[in-house]
């Protein structure tokens, strides 16, 4: 039901933008968002994960993060690019449905080091869907006026979205926040997840822009961080290359730990 519910709120973006009600598809869209962080977490708290519930997810996401964006920057400005704004647009939701597949494969993969949870290969789909909308909150903050002249500009953007979220990239992964909290960081989070509900409420448009920045700026910190884990690993192995197969394996310990646990 939320996985509907997103769904419903990414379709309705698509009205919104063809009635030329920005700001409330923008909001539809970020709601949609909010409701894909949720309803896989929703699903495993209530017992109730199925495959059935992760091929809808899949397609509602195709649908709000991949298909949604596309046409509301195309009937914003890229129609003014003609055949090229079009060719962006398309490029965009092609990505997207690429990249949600490849996702929904490597989910199979039994050689994944147990700190690839941390990590996911390119830009998730809906972080794409909200960075690629940066120049429509550029345009609400009267920093990007909308102009004809910025349509190539833009989907030349868009195509650069498209490439991270197809790209071999690791970004941050948000999965595991919040499953192991310190006690004592519990209340200070708390205010500081009020404070961005609030700003966000107050200021949409701008902390839209700014995270998603922000996000964008943080791609070659993960990329680092991943390269070290890398790193890591390959001195492990290494070190404990001297034919033994009973050694232990250190890149899948915590996956049999878990395994063990279950």
């Amino acid at each position: 039901m939320v996985t509907l519910l997103a769904l419903c709120s990414g379709l309705t973006a698509i009205r919104m933008a063809f009635e030329d009600r920005w700001e409330f598809a923008v909001f539809a869209v970020l709601f949609a968002a909010v409701l894909d962080a949720l309803d896989g977490r929703v699903a495993r708290l209530m017992k109730g994960t199925s495959r059935f519930g992760a091929e809808l997810d899949s397609l509602a996401d195709f649908v709000n993060f991949g298909v949604t964006p596309a046409l509301m920057l195309y009937f914003w400005i890229l129609h003014e690019a003609g055949s090229i704004g079009w060719i962006a647009a398309l490029v965009f939701a092609i990505a997207a449905a690429l990249r949600l597949a490849r996702f929904n494969v490597a989910l199979d993969d039994p050689d994944k080091p147990a700190w690839s949870v941390h990590f996911f290969t390119g830009v998730p789909a809906p972080a794409g869907a909200l960075t690629v909308l940066i120049p429509l909150y550029l345009s609400f903050l009267g920093i990007l006026p909308n102009w004809p002249e910025f349509a190539g500009p833009v989907a030349v953007y868009t195509g650069l979205i498209a490439f991270l979220m197809v790209s071999r990239l690791p970004t941050f992964s948000g999965k595991k926040f919040g499953a192991r909290i310190r006690r004592d960081f519990v209340l200070p989070l708390i205010v500081l997840a009020v404070l961005i509900i609030a700003l966000t409420v107050s200021y949409p448009f701008r902390v839209l822009a700014i995270g998603s920045l922000l996000y964008l700026a943080a791609i070659p910190l993960a990329w680092r961080m991943h390269r070290n884990y890398l790193k890591r690993d390959a001195r492990f192995a290494g070190a404990d290359d001297d034919g033994d197969c009973s050694d232990t394996d250190l890149d899948h310990l915590g996956d049999r730990d878990k395994d063990d646990r279950g």
